[in-house]
């Protein structure tokens, strides 16, 4: 895989995986009513955070994986089928997919208090498809480490727009709304649901469970 096709499969699947529109929407509903200065100082909080996860998952998480003794092809049919699962939701509009709140994990983020770290940093934005994202990604730089500062600067690209559709978070509400913001999804749905499927018959080929 060369450089540019890399740098474009690590944009498309990250900003999939991210979702800085629905993220946004989210963001904007536990900010209500919340000072200009405060929302930016949380969704910048929230980034950093969340960029720190992902940057250490990047770095150690296919070392993690060989540690656990499994192996990396394993992983890519895993992952291929949580992100696909994600696609899913997206696909059909429900709420963020695998980084979407519990009931009960809203009731906790409305409580007082930071919600910097829990739950914009986590799961919203370093959510389960995102770190998985992130390290199928790597597994693909073959340990080179030009192709694996392409993908970090991808992420980290990523997470900057992310950080820009969270203070414009009433901005994208009024030019999209919610049928707009649901076209998006859905489309990224399908994009991400390419890319799982593709991460699955990588998975398979590597292993050879059917030579």
């Amino acid at each position: 895989m060369t450089i540019a096709e890399l740098a474009t499969t690590a944009v498309a699947t990250l900003l999939v995986a991210f979702g800085p529109v629905e993220t946004a929407a989210v963001f904007g509903s536990l900010t209500a009513g919340v000072h200009r200065p405060e929302r930016l100082r949380l969704a910048w909080q929230a980034v950093m955070i969340a960029g720190a996860v992902l940057i250490a998952f990047a770095l150690f998480g296919v070392a993690m994986l060989a540690a656990l003794h499994i192996s990396l092809d394993a992983f890519r049919v895993a992952g291929g089928i949580l992100l696909l699962i994600q696609a899913t939701e997206l696909i059909f509009a429900h709420g963020i997919g695998l980084s979407a709140l519990t009931r009960t994990e809203e009731r906790e983020a409305l409580e007082p208090g930071d919600i910097a770290v829990f739950p914009l940093a986590f799961p919203l934005i370093a959510g389960p498809a995102s770190l998985t994202a992130v390290v199928l990604l790597m597994g693909r730089t073959e340990a080179d480490p030009v192709k694996a500062g392409v993908v970090v600067a991808c992420m980290l690209a990523c997470l900057a727009l992310t950080y820009v559709c969270l203070v414009s978070t009433d901005i994208l509400h009024r030019i999209l709304r919610t049928t707009a913001s649901n076209v998006v999804a859905r489309l990224s749905g399908m994009i991400l649901a390419a890319l799982a499927v593709q991460f699955i018959f990588d998975g398979l080929r590597g292993a050879r469970l059917f030579a």
